[in-house]
């Protein structure tokens, strides 16, 4: 029996779409109608009931009773091939969301560890915040994100990848005193900081409007390279990863600042949609945790 009809059997019945089921296997709709036809001729059944126009297709009877086994076949199929340890086996396209401290962190490393493992893969890479990761995994425009998570969806899986903390720091230039600073202390100065639909903005936005005195003056960016560089000029005061600052630390370009308060920290998960069974998705999430504990561990190592 063809995996690549069972496969397109599963996607088309989860999507109620042809169309959208062609996007998702990187293929066209004609040809994933002649492999539900040819699955249906094999099995001597009606699988879908096709009304056209707009409406979307659903499975009939027997198609809703045949389902779960189907994804049985192919959930085994996949078992099979990890005992195998067929990486040639993980081939055509990845397409992977990434939210920025990853990138600036472990990102290298894992794709070069991904390449290693699995050569045939390619990838196509987005880099976003973690609201628009989200809704690339929720509408399927992405296999796999490593985000801030985790994603409260029935049908998303969550890994739980590493845990950043948040400081504030500022660039020596700007003077400020060298003990414990209330957050009123630093309203002189623009507040640089990650996007606007981000919770390390939500909390620092609700947390200054607590204080009495003048309002916060922000400066949001989606880009977290920038907002250490507007630090390290002496722009303004900014809250960054740890796991970031360390050689700014070293060097003198930038000093963390002792504070009353500090948001809370970055937790990052693997998010994936799982409906269907998604065995791409799983094995790149194993390789992101081991990734990410190989890194964490190799900081804790510079550290002592």
């Amino acid at each position: 029996m063809n995996h690549k009809r069972l496969e397109t059997f599963v996607w088309v019945a989860t999507l109620g779409n042809f169309r959208k089921a062609a996007e998702i296997l990187h293929t066209t709709q004609p040809a994933i109608s002649a492999r539900i036809a040819a699955l249906e001729e094999e099995l001597n059944i009606k699988l879908f009931e096709r009304e056209g126009g707009s409406s979307p297709i659903i499975l009939t009877a027997k198609g809703q009773e045949l389902l779960p086994y189907v994804e049985k076949i192919l959930y085994q199929t996949e078992q099979l091939r990890k005992q195998a340890k067929i990486s040639d086996t993980y081939s055509g396209i990845l397409r992977l969301g990434v939210s920025e401290t990853i990138v600036n962190t472990w990102l290298p490393d894992f794709l070069a560890q991904l390449h290693n493992d699995m050569p045939k893969l390619n990838v196509e890479l987005t880099v976003d915040i973690t609201s628009s990761l989200a809704i690339g995994i929720k509408d399927r425009t992405l296999d796999l994100a490593l985000l801030m998570g985790p994603i409260s969806e029935p049908s998303i899986v969550n890994h739980e990848l590493c845990t950043y903390a948040l400081s504030w720091v500022a660039s020596p230039k700007l003077n400020l005193p060298d003990r414990l600073l209330y957050l009123e202390e630093l309203l002189p100065w623009p507040i640089i900081t990650y996007a606007r639909s981000t919770k390390p903005y939500a909390e620092i936005t609700q947390k200054f409007r607590e204080l009495e005195g003048p309002p916060v003056n922000l400066f949001s960016s989606t880009s977290l390279a920038a907002c250490l560089s507007l630090a390290i000029d002496a722009v303004g005061i900014s809250t960054m990863p740890d796991v970031m600052i360390v050689k700014h630390l070293e060097e003198g370009n930038l000093r963390k600042l002792r504070t009353m308060w500090a948001p809370s920290q970055l937790r990052f998960t693997a998010s994936y949609s799982d409906d269907p069974f998604n065995p791409l998705a799983e094995m790149v999430t194993n390789v992101a945790v081991n990734t990410a504990k190989k890194y964490e561990l190799s900081t804790l190592d510079k550290k002592n």
